[in-house]
């Protein structure tokens, strides 16, 4: 259980929030009048109370909001929750949805002690039951009475298509294929065939978003800026080799191009990351061989399974 000790709110973004005692949160949209409040998955951010105290004691002198969160919590650690953590304050209900996020620009505070806690230890969250928040009102971890839906991105690699020179049919091909199976997509990206966009948007959904499953289309053949397989190679903790070899083996005995293919299956963190080819037909066949088989996988990764034995 923890305590909430700062709500806070700015009017633009980019400057010190200030403490205002209490505020509303909106469904699906964040705390009304704060700048950082919209339909998207960080409506309201929160920091642990501990985690800014252990900063002062190393001469920071920072307030509540001085990070940029709306809510400063005494006892619960929110870095150490997993995404998808339900946080219950009164009638407001929060889903945490991203743990830490990238530092575009270091602020003033990192400008004076070379250190900032908001990019590693800031948590973000978004409102599912609306009502008001005040100082002093205590938060709990809020038990799920139902497992959450897959979370899962899909990836587009064309150097054309993130110029606007070619539509992107694979990338909607494969969000509509996985929302028919009960996915939630929450992120879909088109980038071009290079290595390091490919692996800086690997590592943030896989360690922040905390995603179960990506999925690239694109950039897995011959060419000289195919680097699809290279850049999630590059992210991987470990090789997941048989959902790329199936899938392989599958489209052989369609076209003997199927050879031809580099594309790799592999797991970072709690996520799987599987690269598909580009059009858009063989990405339909490929996720044919894989999709019913990936509610197991993908449970092994959530740890809600134990035991792979066949009855």
């Amino acid at each position: 259980m923890g305590k909430v000790r700062a709500v806070c709110v700015s009017d633009v973004r980019g400057v010190q929030k200030k403490n205002v005692e209490r505020a509303w949160f909106a469904t699906e949209h964040g705390i009304q009048g704060d700048a950082h409040a919209g339909n998207w998955h960080r409506q309201v951010s929160l920091l642990s109370q501990e985690r800014i105290d252990a900063f002062n004691q190393r001469g920071a002198g920072v307030v509540p909001g001085a990070f940029g969160e709306n809510l400063v919590v005494e006892g619960i650690d929110f870095r150490a929750l997993p995404v998808g953590t339900l946080l219950r304050c009164g009638d407001v209900l929060l889903e945490m949805t991203q743990i830490g996020k990238e530092c575009h620009s270091h602020c003033e505070i990192y400008q004076k002690m070379g250190d900032c806690i908001m990019p590693r230890e800031g948590v973000f969250a978004r409102v599912l039951e609306p009502g008001s928040i005040a100082v002093g009102d205590e938060m709990t971890l809020q038990p799920r009475t139902a497992p959450r839906p897959w979370q899962a991105a899909v990836i587009t690699l064309s150097d054309k298509g993130a110029r606007g020179e070619r539509e992107d049919r694979s990338g909607p091909a494969i969000v509509q294929r996985l929302k028919d199976s009960g996915y939630e997509v929450v992120e879909r990206l088109l980038l071009p065939d290079e290595a390091a966009p490919l692996k800086n948007q690997l590592i943030r959904l896989c360690d922040q978003r905390q995603l179960d499953l990506i999925l690239t289309t694109g950039g897995t053949g011959f060419a000289p800026r195919d680097i699809t397989p290279e850049a999630t190679l590059a992210v991987a903790h470990r090789n997941a080799p048989g959902i790329a070899e199936a899938i392989r083996s599958a489209s052989l005995s369609i076209t003997p191009r199927a050879m031809l293919s580099r594309a790799v299956s592999v797991i970072r963190g709690k996520t799987l990351i599987v690269n598909l080819p580009g059009s858009p037909k063989a990405c339909m066949e490929s996720m044919d061989v894989f999709l019913d088989t990936l509610p197991h996988a993908l449970d092994l990764l959530r740890g809600r399974v134990q035991d792979c034995a066949r009855p």
